[in-house]
C-alpha cells in the first residue's frame, strides 16, 4: 500500500511539472505570434493573442489548485515540497508574461491594422522581443532539466535586454521631441518595449526559482555578482531532488 501511495504521489508531481511546461508552451506561442506580427506588419494574429490569454490564466488557476491539493493531502517535505512551492511561484511569472503579451498585442493591433506604423519602425521592438524568446526558452529548459546553472546566463541576458531597452527609450524620446505629431505612436512603442523588458525579468525569476528548487537556496533580490558562476551562492543547503 505504501509503495502504491508513493507511486501515485510521484505521478502527481510529474503531472504538475508537465502542466507547467504546457503553460510555458502557451506563453511561447503567444510571443511567437507577436513576433510574427512585428516582422510582417500584419495584425491578423494579434486578436488570437488577446483572446488566448484566458487559457494561460485558466492553467495558472488549475495548477495552483493542484499544488494546494498536494500540500493538503500529501504533506510533502524536503525536495518534494520545494518542487510544489517553486511551481506555485513559476506559474505566477508565466501568467504575468501572458498578461504583458496581451497588453502588447492590444497596443500593436491598432497600429498595424490601421497602418499607423511601418514594419521597419518596429525593428528594434522585434529585436528586443526576440531576446525574450530565447530567455523564456532557456528558463523553461532549466526547469525541465533541473538546471540551477542557467541563472548566470539569464542574468547576463537580462542585463543585455535592459541595456537595449534603455537605448531605445532614449532614442524614442529624442524622436518625440523632433516629431511631436508622432508622440502618441512613439509612446505606444515605448510602452511595448517596457512590457517586453518585464517579460525578461519574469524569465530571470523562473531561473531563480529553479535554483531554489534544486538547491534549497533563495537567491531572489541578490545582486548577480554575489552569485557564483555555477548559479549558486556559497553554502549549498539542499538535498537533491529525487
Amino acid at each position: 500500500m505504501a509503495e502504491h501511495i508513493s507511486s501515485h504521489f510521484h505521478q502527481e508531481l510529474e503531472t504538475v511539472r508537465s502542466e507547467v511546461m504546457r503553460m510555458g508552451g502557451l506563453v511561447e506561442q503567444q510571443l511567437q505570434a507577436v513576433l510574427a506580427a512585428f516582422s510582417t506588419g500584419s495584425a491578423d494574429g494579434l486578436s488570437a493573442v488577446i483572446e488566448g490569454d484566458h487559457a494561460i490564466n485558466a492553467l495558472e488557476v488549475a495548477i495552483d489548485d493542484h499544488c494546494q491539493t498536494i500540500i493538503a493531502r500529501r504533506q510533502p517535505a524536503a525536495g518534494d515540497l520545494r518542487l510544489v512551492l517553486a511551481v506555485s511561484r513559476i506559474i505566477v511569472d508565466l501568467e504575468r508574461m501572458g498578461d504583458e503579451l496581451k497588453k502588447i498585442a492590444r497596443m500593436a493591433h491598432p497600429l498595424l491594422a490601421e497602418n499607423r506604423i511601418a514594419v521597419g519602425e518596429l525593428y528594434d521592438t522585434h529585436r528586443l522581443a526576440g531576446m525574450t524568446a530565447s530567455m523564456i526558452r532557456r528558463a523553461l529548459d532549466a526547469f525541465a532539466r533541473l538546471d540551477a546553472g542557467a541563472l548566470p546566463d539569464l542574468n547576463a541576458a537580462d542585463r543585455h535586454l535592459d541595456a537595449g531597452y534603455r537605448r531605445q527609450f532614449r532614442l524614442l524620446l529624442s524622436h518625440m521631441m523632433e516629431e511631436p505629431r508622432q508622440t502618441g505612436i512613439l509612446l505606444d512603442v515605448t510602452m511595448m518595449n517596457k512590457r517586453i523588458e518585464r517579460i525578461g525579468d519574469h524569465a530571470k525569476n523562473i531561473a531563480e526559482h529553479v535554483v531554489y528548487l534544486v538547491r534549497g537556496i533563495d537567491v531572489r533580490h541578490r545582486p548577480p555578482e554575489a552569485i557564483r558562476q555555477d548559479g549558486l551562492p556559497d553554502g549549498d543547503l539542499s538535498e537533491n531532488i529525487p
